[in-house]
């Protein structure tokens, strides 16, 4: 009878280290995936030289193209600042899957609804390229609504800073260090740039919500995530 106890409590002892290593292996499996971007991410994304994150809100453009405009702010818990990464138009992306470098993304605007766009209006500030959001009720715009994910990794990482590059212009995502007045004082102007070397190019992760299949626990979804 002893030894048959000591042989139970020996298989409750496995058991509950069989739990703890499995428990550990999906943290580890969790904090692998949450170093990328993935397909149905929701972000605020900085730019890494001016340490402003990109932003909209229903304000139009007062020139230009007259649509939704498209700014910089220095606030870190602006619901504005939310941005979906959904797949090009035409295209599909698996939720969870982690972005390659160079795909066409879309990212659109979490609050809104619309997407980031650009086309071959001047911006209001600096004259460069007008940087918008555009779309209908369903997020559906047109192919000004894509980007490629420029990086030298071979997936989107969030601790490394990428560039996006406008694939009907080849205009770089960029602030232009200007700031707007009257109704959205203080805001950072957003353009499209010709060089990807030229100021403030660069934009990084930040806050957000990572959701990430899970290969140990097959029917459920993990979702890793920030503050927003």
């Amino acid at each position: 009878m002893a030894l048959l106890k000591m042989f139970g409590s020996y298989i409750n002892i496995m058991h509950i280290l069989l739990f703890f290593v499995t428990l550990w292996a999906a943290r580890v499996v969790e904090a692998s995936r949450a170093e990328f971007v993935t397909c149905g991410t929701i972000f605020k994304l900085m730019n890494t030289d001016l340490r402003l994150r990109l932003h909209s809100h229903d304000v139009k453009y007062g020139s230009g193209s007259g649509q939704q405009s498209v700014t910089a702010v220095d606030v870190s818990d602006d619901h504005n600042s939310h941005w979906l990464v959904r797949a090009a138009m035409g295209e599909t992306c698996k939720r969870g899957s982690p972005i390659k470098c160079n795909t066409n993304i879309r990212l659109q605007h979490v609050f809104t609804k619309k997407n980031l766009h650009s086309h071959y209006f001047s911006s209001p500030l600096s004259g460069n390229q007008e940087v918008s959001c555009y779309g209908d009720d369903d997020g559906e715009g047109d192919s000004g609504d894509n980007w490629t994910v420029v990086c030298n990794n071979d997936y989107w990482r969030r601790d490394t800073p990428v560039k996006l590059k406008h694939v009907d212009t080849a205009a770089y995502l960029a602030g232009s260090g200007r700031t707007f007045g009257r109704p959205i004082s203080g805001q950072g102007e957003i353009v499209g740039v010709t060089s990807q070397y030229g100021a403030y190019t660069d934009w990084q992760v930040q806050e957000g919500l990572f959701v990430h299949p899970s290969d140990i626990l097959p029917h459920l979804q993990n979702a890793i995530h920030t503050e927003l």
